[in-house]
């Protein structure tokens, strides 16, 4: 998932995702079902064997260039268009059904996070790589390499029913999910931009993500589902002063400290959080280089994460008048810049009505349909500003720290599951069209 960190509000989804028993007997089978099931067990040991390639060989934003290659490589095998090359390193995949109908894509996000692996895998990674400057170690920390490798498979099963298909489907393997490097576009913003859902033109866009819960649980809320997102930074400018003399200076900690409280009090008291959950973190603090010098600079980020419009412009603007007034204060300079936000990932409720009975054959009843609000966030949701889309997400077990974690991992027997979600919403679209 983004990019970006899984903040409060995690754990209480992560806990409606462990409490996923069918709560309901399955709905009955379609025609297609037992091939879908079939083939899903047949190819899970090659979906197992290209999910742990891709974790060793793990490849940052904007920079999935084997990855890419070797998706593109299957789904050419598989008799499809393909398209490479959008959105920087994406690849689309193209697959026209027997019979003609409207179109459905099917997404996955192929890119890794700068994280020092240390799951102790037989197949753990030891890259590294350049992320803004600096070399770091290279981990698929998020289940990325899990969700290209179920899409893989998806491909395969669907390119076996292509006769029996109502429309076309088409395949999205995204690049830079966790957000491009700085300067740089990327993500789902880029792709949308370079016209993946127009050509052909897309009806309808569904995506999953692996995430800590009963193995092969499938999850979701219908409308708001995960967070909007919005990344800060704030540089502080002040006089530097010798560290036993602070009155010949300007005390930058205090002012950084102070900001810090502001902006506690902010999310906590000052707007309505009975609303929807909002959440504003600082994360990170940088100012000086020696124990005795107060310095003259000082940089802070963070993240604002909420569901409501009205409540984000409100928090920006108290956050934009703590930064400034506290400075001014001191004696100091002080500005808050907000980066490009990624919108709310909204599932369409319409169509996420229509698909809970796929979702409950495919899981064979091991499905929640009304869990928390996650305040992590997703950049799917460009796609969902553009069509009616529907994100759910796959209980891969409990990984130790959970996403983003260095000792994040997937329990591989969910994988199948995720295979025969996908393949069964591509065609219980398609087929109701």
């Amino acid at each position: 998932m983004s990019k970006r960190v899984w903040l409060a509000g995690v754990a209480a989804a992560v806990a409606m995702v462990g409490t996923a028993q069918a709560q309901e007997a399955p709905p009955p089978p379609k025609p297609y079902d037992a091939a879908v099931f079939a083939k899903a067990k047949d190819l899970q040991p090659k979906v197992i064997a290209w999910r742990r390639d891709f974790h060793e060989h793990p490849e940052l934003s904007n920079s999935e260039v084997r990855t890419a290659k070797i998706v593109a490589d299957h789904l050419r095998k598989l008799g499809m268009e393909v398209r490479t090359g959008v959105g920087k390193t994406g690849v689309v995949g193209v697959l026209k059904g027997g019979k003609p109908g409207k179109v459905v894509a099917l997404r996955a996000d192929m890119d890794a996070l700068p994280v020092a692996e240390q799951t102790g895998l037989p197949f753990a990674s030891k890259v590294t790589a350049q992320y803004n400057g600096q070399t770091v170690p290279v981990m698929h920390a998020c289940g990325h390499d899990s969700h290209v490798a179920i899409l893989m498979g998806t491909a395969e099963v669907l390119a076996g029913m292509k006769d029996q298909i109502q429309g076309t489907v088409v395949f999205i393997f995204q690049p830079a999910e966790e957000g491009p490097p700085a300067g740089e576009e990327g993500g789902a913003p880029l792709m949308v931009k370079e016209g993946v859902l127009t050509s052909p033109k897309v009806d309808a866009i569904f995506g999953l993500h692996a995430f800590p819960g009963d193995v092969g649980a499938l999850v979701w809320r219908p409308g708001p589902m995960m967070a909007a997102s919005d990344r800060f930074e704030i540089k502080l400018k002040g006089k530097q002063a010798h560290g036993s003399m602070p009155w010949q200076g300007i005390d930058m900690s205090s002012v950084a400290a102070d900001i810090v409280t502001a902006f506690n009090q902010i999310s906590s008291r000052q707007i309505n959080v009975s609303k929807t959950p909002t959440v504003l973190t600082i994360a990170t603090m940088h100012g000086g280089m020696r124990y005795n010098i107060i310095p003259e600079d000082m940089e802070m980020a963070g993240t604002l994460r909420t569901f409501d419009p009205g409540i984000r412009t409100d928090v920006i603007a108290r956050a934009e008048k703590a930064v400034a007034s506290i400075s001014e204060r001191y004696g100091a300079t002080g500005k808050i810049e907000w980066g490009t936000p990624n919108p709310v990932t909204d599932n369409n409720r319409a169509l996420t009505a229509q698909m809970k009975p796929t979702l409950a054959r495919a899981s064979q009843g091991q499905f929640h349909d009304d869990i928390d609000y996650i305040m992590g966030a997703e950049d799917f949701s460009y796609f969902q500003r553009e069509i009616p889309g529907f994100f759910y997400h796959l209980g891969v077990g409990h990984p130790k720290g959970g996403n983003h974690s260095p000792f994040f991992d997937v329990d591989e027997r969910a994988m199948e599951t995720g295979v025969r979600a996908q393949a069964l919403m591509a065609l219980d679209y398609l087929s109701a069209s």
